[in-house]
């Protein structure tokens, strides 16, 4: 392989590399190596978007100096921290856990350029403390040690009903149709909301999925159906399991068979899939417990490889070929065919947010607002609920037979924790579910049990300003 696409695969860029230029235009090799020779390149694909944005960032802010990015010094990172944190300066200024990330970033390239000669010394300072586990271990100075793991947000499933049907499929405040609504994807849309938020997906975890890996309705038991994420695609780099709802199902199937045929349809017309010079032909599937996909490379060899090993960008390319010609394997599409990026849907989010202020304001307490990440914190809380009062209502178990089946089963909380494919309990107590200190949930939920699941919701969201339900003031 000759010219520009040769010189690429001998350095391991790949399509859908990340690189740096500097303003003037010019790439800096050695970053290049650091983003597709060290471990960065492991890191899951949205961690890696991250942590080359927040690098981009300080490279700027050392540009705005007249440094290049290995003449930082510390006092770069500590001004640079003060810039970002508390100059009054910074119309923008971040969080805690915001800095903490960038941080991580920064420590993690100037390891490398350190390790690799680049550098003599990080500008990162790190000092050894003692793990829990009694280990020393390297932390850097300057972390942000008021971050609140628990500062999230909630939505009811009534408060998120309301918000899909006003922000995603253009109802007005009286549950009708708006007639100026101009929406065209509004069961795409839809439906990957009601994914995420009947699931434990990430907001990259959902978006990356491919046709073949909707569960069928066939395969609901009580309404819930259970599905396989590859590796490639999961932040933990483990394959894991989730469960996902019929009736989410049930919106994607309605997708795939309208909008999402058409707009397949009008790029056949066009030609468009044909005119990729880079996609990739499956022509068969095999395997059963794991997917193995069979496609021929531009050379001509016969190439297998299982969906497990399978990351964002090569699913990007994966097409097979129909009756009317080829077709994305990509579940989540343009309205001009192509594949719709994970990131994008931030905007789709923000957009029905916005929408939904604009005509709930004065007809509801509080106008509901959502983030793909707040679905992941939604659906841990209502897990939690919906568990305990089964346990509560539907067994009618005393406290001491509560304790010895939690001793046989595991309690909810544990049971949360491997649906959100967690390590520790630990980080689902902190983080996913509502903490017990601010919330009483214990109280709340094995003391005094509420008649439902959904007086329990609210229950929450009268004591918490963190669970945003549809009946409930600001």
């Amino acid at each position: 392989m000759e010219g520009l696409a040769g010189r690429e695969q001998a350095v391991g860029i790949e399509a859908g590399s990340l690189f740096f230029t500097d303003p003037d235009y010019r790439v800096d090799p050695r970053l290049t190596r650091y983003l597709t020779r060290s471990s960065f390149a492991w890191l899951a694909t949205e961690t890696r978007r991250n942590y080359a944005t927040d690098c981009c960032l300080f490279f700027d802010f050392l540009w705005s100096r007249g440094k290049n990015w290995d003449e930082a010094y510390d006092d770069d990172v500590w001004d640079f921290q003060y810039w970002r944190r508390w100059s009054p300066r910074n119309p923008r200024l971040i969080g805690g856990s915001k800095w903490n990330r960038e941080l991580a970033a920064l420590t993690r390239l100037y390891k490398w350029a350190v390790s690799q000669g680049v550098m003599v010394k990080s500008p990162v300072t790190e000092r050894v403390r003692v793990s829990r586990a009694g280990e020393p271990v390297s932390v850097p100075v300057g972390r942000a040690h008021e971050v609140r793991s628990s500062n999230v947000k909630w939505l009811t499933p009534r408060a998120y009903r309301l918000w899909r049907d006003v922000g995603l499929r253009g109802y007005a405040a009286d549950s009708r149709r708006d007639p100026s609504w101009r929406g065209r994807n509004d069961d795409r849309n839809a439906a990957y909301a009601d994914l995420l938020f009947s699931s434990e997906l990430r907001r990259g975890e959902g978006a990356s999925m491919l046709t073949i890996e909707v569960p069928t309705l066939a395969e609901a038991t009580h309404r819930y159906a259970r599905g396989q994420l590859g590796r490639e695609v999961t932040k933990s780099r483990r394959a894991r399991t989730f469960y996902v709802s019929a009736d989410a199902i049930e919106a994607i199937d309605a997708y795939v068979g309208t909008t999402r045929r058409a707009a397949v349809r009008r790029a056949q017309a066009a030609g468009r899939y044909q005119a990729m010079s880079d996609h990739r032909v499956v022509m068969r599937r095999s395997g059963w417990r794991r997917t193995t996909l069979h496609w021929v490379d531009d050379d001509g060899q016969a190439v297998q490889r299982s969906l497990d090993m399978i990351g964002v960008e090569d699913r990007l390319r994966l097409f097979v070929r129909e009756e009317d010609g080829l077709e994305p394997l990509w579940l989540w599409l343009s309205e001009d065919g192509t594949p719709f990026r994970p990131h994008s849907w931030e905007a789709v989010y923000r957009a029905a947010s916005q929408r939904c202020q604009a005509v709930l304001a004065g007809r509801v307490a509080q106008p509901p607002w959502f983030t793909p990440h707040m679905a992941r914190h939604s659906f841990a809380l209502h897990m939690l609920v919906v568990l305990q009062h089964a346990l509560d209502r539907r067994f009618g178990l005393s406290p001491e037979e509560r304790r010895a089946m939690r001793e046989l089963y595991g309690d909810v909380w544990g049971l949360v924790r491997d649906m959100l494919g967690h390590a520790s309990e630990e980080t689902t107590r902190n983080i996913y579910a509502a903490p017990v200190a601010d919330l009483q949930i214990r109280s709340l939920l094995l003391e005094e049990p509420a008649e439902d699941t959904t007086e329990a919701l609210a229950q929450l969201a009268r004591l918490s300003g963190r669970v945003l339900d549809t009946e409930v003031g600001p």
